[in-house]
Protein backbone atom coordinates (compact mmCIF):
# COMPACT_ATOMS: atom_id res chain seq x y z
CA UNK A 1 0.00 0.00 0.00
CA UNK A 2 0.99 3.57 -0.59
CA UNK A 3 1.81 6.10 2.12
CA UNK A 4 -0.97 8.39 0.93
CA UNK A 5 -4.03 8.96 3.09
CA UNK A 6 -6.30 7.81 0.25
CA UNK A 7 -4.83 4.76 -1.45
CA UNK A 8 -8.24 3.61 -2.75
CA UNK A 9 -11.97 4.26 -2.67
CA UNK A 10 -12.62 0.53 -2.34
CA UNK A 11 -14.05 -0.67 0.97
CA UNK A 12 -15.34 -4.03 2.18
CA UNK A 13 -18.70 -2.85 3.49
CA UNK A 14 -21.09 0.08 3.18
CA UNK A 15 -20.27 1.06 6.78
CA UNK A 16 -16.56 1.29 5.91
CA UNK A 17 -17.61 3.26 2.84
CA UNK A 18 -19.54 5.72 4.98
CA UNK A 19 -16.54 6.17 7.29
CA UNK A 20 -14.41 6.86 4.22
CA UNK A 21 -16.98 9.43 3.03
CA UNK A 22 -16.74 11.18 6.40
CA UNK A 23 -12.93 11.17 6.17
CA UNK A 24 -13.09 12.61 2.65
CA UNK A 25 -15.36 15.37 3.92
CA UNK A 26 -13.09 16.17 6.87
CA UNK A 27 -10.02 16.21 4.66
CA UNK A 28 -11.83 18.63 2.35
CA UNK A 29 -12.36 21.04 5.23
CA UNK A 30 -8.78 20.60 6.41
CA UNK A 31 -7.46 21.29 2.91
CA UNK A 32 -9.71 24.31 2.45
CA UNK A 33 -8.79 25.78 5.87
CA UNK A 34 -5.39 24.46 6.93
CA UNK A 35 -5.13 26.82 9.93
CA UNK A 36 -6.17 24.65 12.90
CA UNK A 37 -6.60 27.69 15.13
CA UNK A 38 -9.15 29.17 12.72
CA UNK A 39 -10.97 25.82 12.48
CA UNK A 40 -11.27 25.59 16.25
CA UNK A 41 -12.36 29.23 16.56
CA UNK A 42 -15.13 28.76 13.97
CA UNK A 43 -16.36 25.38 15.23
CA UNK A 44 -18.77 26.79 17.88
CA UNK A 45 -20.49 28.86 15.18
CA UNK A 46 -21.13 26.12 12.65
CA UNK A 47 -21.72 23.36 15.20
CA UNK A 48 -24.75 25.27 16.50
CA UNK A 49 -26.13 26.27 13.07
CA UNK A 50 -28.74 24.02 11.47
CA UNK A 51 -27.93 25.23 7.95
CA UNK A 52 -24.22 24.55 8.44
CA UNK A 53 -24.91 21.07 9.79
CA UNK A 54 -27.26 20.32 6.89
CA UNK A 55 -24.61 21.48 4.41
CA UNK A 56 -22.00 19.28 6.10
CA UNK A 57 -24.38 16.31 5.89
CA UNK A 58 -24.88 16.98 2.19
CA UNK A 59 -21.12 16.91 1.59
CA UNK A 60 -20.85 13.56 3.40
CA UNK A 61 -23.79 12.21 1.37
CA UNK A 62 -22.18 13.27 -1.92
CA UNK A 63 -18.90 11.65 -0.89
CA UNK A 64 -20.78 8.49 0.12
CA UNK A 65 -22.42 8.39 -3.33
CA UNK A 66 -18.96 8.53 -4.88
CA UNK A 67 -17.58 5.76 -2.66
CA UNK A 68 -20.67 3.60 -3.21
CA UNK A 69 -20.37 3.93 -6.98
CA UNK A 70 -16.67 3.06 -6.82
CA UNK A 71 -17.60 -0.09 -4.91
CA UNK A 72 -20.37 -1.17 -7.27
CA UNK A 73 -22.85 -0.43 -4.49
CA UNK A 74 -21.44 -3.50 -2.66
CA UNK A 75 -23.36 -5.96 -4.84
Amino acid sequence: MSDTWLPSLLTSTPEEGFQLAVKLSRMGVKTTQPDVEVLHRLRPDYSQNADSLTAASQVVAINFQTVAAANGYWR
